[in-house]
């Protein structure tokens, strides 16, 4: 399969994966914790990837969702 057909198959789950990485970011650079003590908070990289994973979730969630009202629509439509 071609890159470009890779991405448009996935694109969903895409966009939302790069909302999940600038979330944690944020999360990290505004909330985070400060003593250093935590496994997920303490350093940026975690809490992008960690956000990027969650996002690629739940737009994963949402494009199978999508899929399904596609195929419940158009079996609707041939009776």
């Amino acid at each position: 399969m071609e890159l470009k057909g890779i991405f448009q198959s996935k694109r969903i789950q895409i966009i939302f994966l790069l909302i999940g990485a600038v979330g944690g970011f944020l999360y990290w650079r505004f909330v985070g914790c400060t003593s250093g003590t935590c496994a997920i908070k303490s350093v940026w990289y975690w809490t992008t990837l960690w956000g990027a994973a969650m996002g690629y979730l739940v737009g994963d969630l949402i494009d199978d969702i999508i899929q399904k009202r596609k195929k419940r629509g158009e079996g609707l439509n041939e009776r």
